[in-house]
């Protein structure tokens, strides 16, 4: 045997290896309702994040742009494509029901992330509890206010699940206590339109005593219209979404009474889509831990919302 040859061979092989590695084992697609909040970028960094410790996964990322009939047509264009694994984190309920419904039915696992669809066609939903968030809010407000204010609601996308749960449960969490919503409005998850609709709010009532937004940056942007009115220390503002970046930050700096944490589940969708993809056995509803991040907590790492 010419041991020269074979050894010459064995080393042509180790470089052809690692320079052309092998090709991922599966494909997952991610439609993103949008891109223009922080927290649903932070969601596609931590996805991103999970997926390159797996060197056997291969990512495909769409952005649908708040625009449902483009998001429907990313889920078509992945089942088209052949991928292994669907996420998806829809931009309201209804109109993302069928295609997610048709990709599951072709028997392509689908991962709803964040946003419930109608029904129960797809193989796994991971969130936390937005009623559970929207009561804790609500009870952790109506202490702080002694019982008894004027509050301003800036809600999310009210043909969204998050935003219908985080109203109810708001609602539920004040229920016995006399604090009174003054105003309420659909900000849609944006701060430039919540910034709009707490100088309308501003404009027609001396008295505002607290702003509960749905998420952090819509209580940012009732705090910019409330300084701009000169107005801000005499208004309290709590969210919803406790990035370390954002949320947690505005309470550290004052601007913020509290925020509480909404999980973006994007490390849980990787860990639950690889179990899948060995033909594990997952869990349909999947729920994650929320906490509350206030000044006197915050240092500490926040504080766990009751079970």
């Amino acid at each position: 045997m010419n041991y020269r040859l074979l050894s010459i061979i064995l080393m042509t092989i180790i470089i052809v290896a690692s320079v052309f590695p092998q090709a991922p084992a599966y494909t997952i697609g991610m439609s993103q309702c949008n891109l223009g909040e922080p927290w649903r970028v932070q969601m596609n960094a931590d996805i991103k994040k999970a997926a390159e410790a797996h060197p056997e996964i291969r990512m495909v990322f769409k952005d649908a742009q708040n625009d449902n009939l483009r998001q429907s047509a990313h889920i078509d264009e992945f089942v088209r494509s052949g991928v292994n694994l669907i996420i998806v984190s829809p931009k309201e309920a209804a109109p993302m029901t069928k295609p997610i419904s048709d990709a599951y039915r072709k028997g392509i696992p689908v991962i709803v992330l964040d946003r419930r669809v109608v029904g129960n066609d797809y193989t796994c939903f991971i969130g936390a509890d937005n009623k559970k968030i929207g009561k804790a809010a609500g009870k952790w407000i109506a202490k702080l206010l002694g019982g008894k204010g004027k509050i301003v609601e800036l809600k999310g996308l009210m043909t969204s699940t998050p935003g219908q749960d985080r109203n109810s449960g708001f609602r539920e969490g004040i229920k016995g206590s006399s604090c009174e919503i003054l105003f309420d409005a659909d900000m849609k998850w944006l701060e430039p339109n919540a910034r709009k609709e707490m100088e309308s709010a501003l404009s027609r009532f001396t008295q505002i005593d607290l702003v509960y937004a749905h998420n952090d940056p819509g209580a940012h942007g009732a705090y910019l219209a409330a300084k701009a009115a000169g107005r801000e220390h005499t208004i309290k503002f709590v969210g919803i979404d406790g990035l370390p970046q954002e949320g947690q930050m505005y309470v550290k700096q004052g601007i913020l009474s509290a925020s509480f944490e909404y999980p973006t589940g994007g490390r849980e969708a990787i860990e639950t889509a690889l179990q899948i993809l060995n033909g594990k056995k997952v869990s349909r509803e999947i729920t994650l831990p929320s906490k509350v991040f206030t000044k006197e907590n915050i240092d500490k790492g926040g504080e766990a919302l009751p079970e």
